[in-house]
């Protein structure tokens, strides 16, 4: 699971295999958006779901591909913008932390870094920073000099109660000295889209139902993949019947 996660996320390449992957996730949408133009004038001429059995089986796999492919077109387009959106976390949350939280530590600008033996209780920290968040419940703490947190804080990250703002945190910056509540700043829109991208991705809102439903999907979109690449590969193997019939009557003509 550990090996098929990293290949799934990054490639085992770390940011280079996200923002790689993130592209492949683009041309995934270009090639649905290209798709649905293509879908309209060739089902003009026949019924939905039309799969012909009876025909060449390139004909048959091409109605299968495109009757899945539209079946899956909503799904698959939300999947693959979350996913191409989650492959940008790392920089989004850097541009966070250099847009947003340096600003709320420029007082501590010339202040030294705070000792392990100079920290106040975590205790009277979360304390506070409940108190500030009131209704809300702790998901993590990030201790000072964390990716997440400043050298001078502890920050909690407090997140809602309900399915929707269970998935957004609201960061609680407590001085790691005093335990005192220096800032609560709301994330911006994008770390906001990111948060609520992830489980919407990986189909997380609706428990393990909503998981065996997207699994199920997966299995059609592999099929679509594949039935994809045959008729790719089998492109070239067909000739139009018209231009074989003008190439026989040519040859005929000359004998």
């Amino acid at each position: 699971m550990y090996v098929m996660f990293k290949l799934h996320v990054d490639l085992f390449a770390g940011l280079p295999g996200k923002l790689f992957l993130g592209f492949m996730g683009l041309l995934l949408l270009v090639a649905i958006v290209s798709g649905v133009v293509l879908y309209s004038p060739f089902m003009r001429k026949l019924d939905f779901g039309t799969v012909r059995r009876d025909k060449r089986p390139r004909l048959k796999w091409l109605d299968l591909h495109n009757l899945l492919g539209v079946v899956t077109l909503v799904w698959l387009f939300v999947v693959g913008s979350t996913g191409m959106i989650n492959t940008w976390a790392d920089l989004l949350i850097k541009y966070w932390q250099y847009d947003q939280l340096s600003a709320l530590l420029a007082p501590y600008k010339n202040e030294p870094v705070v000792a392990v033996s100079q920290r106040g209780s975590v205790q009277r920290s979360m304390d506070a920073a409940l108190q500030h968040a009131p209704g809300m419940k702790l998901s993590f703490i990030a201790f000072p000099g964390t990716s997440f947190s400043s050298p001078h804080h502890n920050t909690f990250f407090m997140r809602g109660n309900e399915p929707f703002s269970s998935k957004l945190f609201q960061p609680v910056l407590v001085d790691a000295k005093t335990a005192e509540v220096t800032a609560s700043p709301r994330l911006p829109w994008y770390l906001t889209a990111l948060l609520l991208s992830q489980p919407l991705h990986f189909g997380d809102y609706g428990g393990m139902p909503m998981q065996i439903l997207w699994a199920l999907l997966d299995i059609a979109t592999i099929i679509v993949l594949g039935s994809g690449l045959y008729l790719w590969l089998k492109r070239g193997k067909t000739v139009p019947a018209a231009p074989a019939a003008a190439q026989a009557a040519a040859m005929k003509a000359q004998a």
